[in-house]
């Protein structure tokens, strides 16, 4: 059962939802199960491949990483002018 660092006492599934001033929910281990990990070359290609229709909101709880976690990495892919590669990819979703 995934716990929050100094609420060891407390079982992840009655750590209360948490949002900060943006809205976006802060950081639960029941849906951000991937946080802290590397992102993938599979998890790039379904970032930018569905970023645009899906939203960081659906893309967050779906690689199981913060919302802020998932804008920040389409800003650095941006950046480097990856995005278009990732998103061109078709080796993991078509």
């Amino acid at each position: 059962m995934a716990q929050i660092r100094g609420r060891e006492d407390i079982p992840a599934d009655e750590i209360p939802i948490e949002y900060d001033r943006w809205g976006r929910m802060k950081y639960h281990p029941e849906f951000h199960h991937n946080q802290g990990k590397p992102f993938t070359e599979s998890d790039l290609e379904y970032l930018c491949k569905f970023y645009e229709i899906d939203g960081p909101k659906s893309i967050s709880l779906a690689l199981g990483k913060t919302e802020r976690t998932i804008r920040t990495k389409v800003d650095q892919l941006k950046k480097r002018g990856l995005y278009e590669y990732y998103k061109n990819l078709n080796k993991y979703w078509v």
